[in-house]
């Protein structure tokens, strides 16, 4: 039987301190990678930077205040979340509520400001499937009555996302979906069928669109085509290998000057190779690896099966990105568009980390 928690201490500190120096990394390199491209499309080199600034501060009041909820609070939000996700998705598809950009529609405009839905959704998805599979334990090994429902709805979600389209994020999501089934009890040979289903279905997502192939055979030889499917993986190569081992110095990144898509964005972790080396992309590295280990810690020590899956489920959609746009950059995976967590530009992925940082507190605070 699950117990809502009973004993709470003070939230995990180490979490937190990690947390405040990536965004504090990741709002000097912003400055420092976009300055020139934003005096370029704005006429003022401070337009990214002011823009993080705000959404750092507004993030960082939302998760100060989802320490303050207790965790079990948020079953409440688990079935309307996942029917705001899909409503949302839907809208996102209408014009002209979706902002398209760079083949895809994945931003909602709503007035004056815009937003990421799939950044949203990915939250939802592990909030609903928290709470579904912890209330279902004990029919976790049947797939009718246990696994049907969250897989169902996880695959809705998914192909809403796929519509867009966001590979990525709905790889993330699919992966996160068997991790928590299989962290709750449900059967081997059911994940095993469901991941396999799953590979057809993805050789086929990526063989279907011509990009995606480019990228893909791009990976294996981006030398093949160096001036168009091969360029980013190559400037951003060419990143690492500028920086050696202490890089060039702050805001003396060449690889920025136009030669980098998006460097504060998607690429920001190959100007800070080039700026602070070897050692600077050994620290972010590190720093997400403790942020992972206190998330697991996290996990392992709440007292209740929706709170270890909560946690867990949110650890990973950090780890996730973070490991795909880390790999991505240093050419040891094809490239997929994904911010960096804390350190990339962008409100929406920044905010929806920190809320999931908000939670992760609130969840340490209260331990076994």
């Amino acid at each position: 039987m699950n117990r809502l928690p009973s004993t709470e201490k003070r939230p995990d500190i180490i979490l937190i301190f990690v947390t405040l120096i990536l965004i504090t990394i990741g709002t000097v390199m912003i400055y420092s990678s976009s300055s020139i491209l934003a005096m370029e499309r704005f006429k003022d080199g401070q337009y990214f930077i002011k823009k993080q600034i705000f959404f750092v501060f507004l993030g960082l009041g939302i998760m100060v205040l989802l320490t303050k909820i207790p965790y079990h609070h948020l079953k409440k939000l688990a079935y309307p979340g996942i029917l705001l996700s899909v409503g949302l998705l839907v809208l996102l598809l209408i014009p002209p509520f979706g902002i398209r950009a760079g083949h895809a529609t994945r931003w909602l405009r709503t007035g004056v400001f815009s937003f990421q839905v799939s950044e949203m959704a990915k939250v939802s998805v592990v909030l609903f499937l928290a709470h579904f599979l912890s209330r279902k334990a004990g029919h976790l090994r049947e797939f009718k009555r246990g696994i049907l429902i969250p897989l169902s709805v996880t695959l809705l979600i998914v192909g809403l996302i796929l519509l867009e389209p966001d590979f990525g994020t709905a790889a993330i999501t699919v992966v996160i979906l068997i991790l928590m089934l299989y962290l709750s009890g449900s059967r081997i040979l059911h994940l095993a069928g469901i991941a396999a289903a799953f590979v057809p279905v993805g050789v086929w997502l990526v063989i279907h669109k011509n990009y995606r192939l480019e990228r893909l055979m791009s990976f294996f030889d981006p030398w093949k085509d160096p001036l168009k499917s091969g360029f980013h993986i190559i400037q951003s190569l060419l990143s690492f290998g500028s920086g050696g081992a202490f890089g060039v110095g702050l805001g003396d990144s060449m690889q920025k000057l136009f030669y980098l898509p998006e460097p504060h964005t998607d690429f920001i972790l190959a100007v800070i190779a080039e700026e602070m080396g070897f050692i600077g992309v050994a620290v972010i590295i590190s720093l997400f690896v403790v942020f992972i280990v206190r998330g697991f810690l996290i996990s392992l020590r709440v007292p209740d099966l929706f709170g270890a899956l909560l946690a867990i489920g949110l650890t990973m959609i950090i780890a996730l990105e973070a490991f795909i746009n880390i790999a991505g950059v240093m050419g040891l995976i094809p490239i997929k568009g994904l911010a960096l967590p804390f350190i990339s530009y962008g409100g929406t992925s920044l905010i929806m980390s920190l809320a999931a940082v908000g939670i992760l507190l609130n969840i340490s605070s209260c331990r076994k």
